[in-house]
């Protein structure tokens, strides 16, 4: 009995992608089908990065093949092609750069930078090429954490600023440009001016995700990055507290206003781990993030422990994700990027960037 395409399809139809909870078929995955006498052939191309799971999802979609159908040979490919997706009416996707996600945090104090450059390079450990700009103009600390902070960027047309490069990112900071104790005793119409510059004077390289560390807070900067930058959609961190919680809120309305969608929260600090027993505590509370995200509507994309090999790894320059690319924490900070650029993957595709820029003299 011969094997026909659709019978293959339907096989694909019956398995799930393990980060979207749809089937591949559902998703838009499956980018070709052969079939060649008794053999045959599956290209899978995820929208989101996931390069450690490609084995895993192919061999799972080979097996249900060979069940399903008994071929002679099956063969799967699985990579991930990702696109321009959506952002605000009235802005195109900047030069160089396909999606900017924004991190923001509406407070102080609760691990946004960290969560930011550990998401960052998780992403680029799934295969995706990653910028990350600094937009916290009075307190720029991304290039300590990448260990970066004597750089200097350099200009080779002498109008764009090259990205400093750290364990595979693009990075951008003011702290590039200042000594490291220079206060930026600037107001706000200098500082968005200051960070404007940053974003568009920077040759980003075929960047598929431009992380931007966000100030704390909800104030010209934010409002600034909303109005004129494309941003695809913004990821808010907290931690369990009803104080943090309670300037969550705000980023998550901020953005609505704005109407930059919000991928989803991620909850930091979200258990004590005792370094002598293992023990996990929760000191800041329990299920904060989780009943945020019910009462907003959007996604929780994972939750991180307080534990001091993050903070000692990031302030050496180190991040988890490069410091320990096996370990528990960096797999979930994996987990978290991977449902962020679904998040992104969802807002469809973007076509302007191929469209002519009409100028009307």
């Amino acid at each position: 009995m011969s094997i026909t395409v659709e019978q293959v399809r339907a096989v694909l139809a019956s398995c799930v992608d393990p980060n979207r909870g749809r089937d591949f078929v559902a998703c838009g995955a499956v980018e070709q089908i052969a079939v060649e006498g008794t053999a045959v052939s599956v290209r899978l191309a995820l929208d989101y990065p996931a390069k450690s799971q490609w084995a895993a999802i192919a061999e799972e979609v080979r097996a249900a093949i060979r069940r399903a159908l008994s071929p002679e040979a099956v063969f799967v490919e699985v990579y991930s092609k990702i696109g321009v997706h959506r952002v605000a009416p009235g802005l195109r996707p900047l030069p160089g750069v396909a999606n900017i996600v924004a991190v923001a945090s509406g407070k102080g104090g609760v691990g946004k930078s960290t969560t930011a450059v550990n998401v960052a390079l998780a992403l680029a450990a799934e295969g995706a090429t990653v910028g990350v700009l600094d937009a916290d103009i009075y307190g720029p600390s991304i290039p300590q954490m990448l260990g970066v902070e004597t750089e200097q960027p350099h200009s080779v047309d002498g109008e764009k600023m090259e990205p400093i490069e750290a364990y595979g990112l693009q990075v951008m900071s003011i702290g590039f440009l200042v000594e490291a104790d220079t206060p930026m005793i600037w107001r706000g119409p200098m500082a968005t001016q200051a960070l404007t510059q940053l974003l568009n004077e920077t040759r980003w390289r075929d960047v598929d995700y431009l992380v931007v560390d966000m100030p704390p807070g909800t104030g010209d900067i934010h409002l600034t990055l909303a109005q004129r930058v494309p941003i695809t959609g913004a990821v808010v961190v907290t931690t369990p507290q009803e104080i943090a919680l309670l300037d969550a809120r705000k980023a998550i309305r901020m953005f609505e206003k704005v109407q930059v969608p919000v991928l989803g929260v991620v909850e930091n600090m979200s258990w004590f781990v005792c370094p002598q027993c293992g023990h996990g505590e929760p000191l800041f509370g329990e299920g904060g993030g989780e009943r945020l995200c019910r009462e907003y509507g959007v996604p929780f994309l994972g939750a991180l422990p307080l534990e001091r090999t993050i903070r000692e790894q990031t302030d050496g320059g180190r991040p988890t994700v490069v410091a320990d690319p096996e370990g528990k924490i960096a797999e979930r900070y994996r987990a978290v990027a991977r449902q962020v650029a679904i998040g992104v993957a969802e807002r469809g595709k973007d076509y302007s960037s191929k469209m002519p820029k009409v100028v009307v003299k």
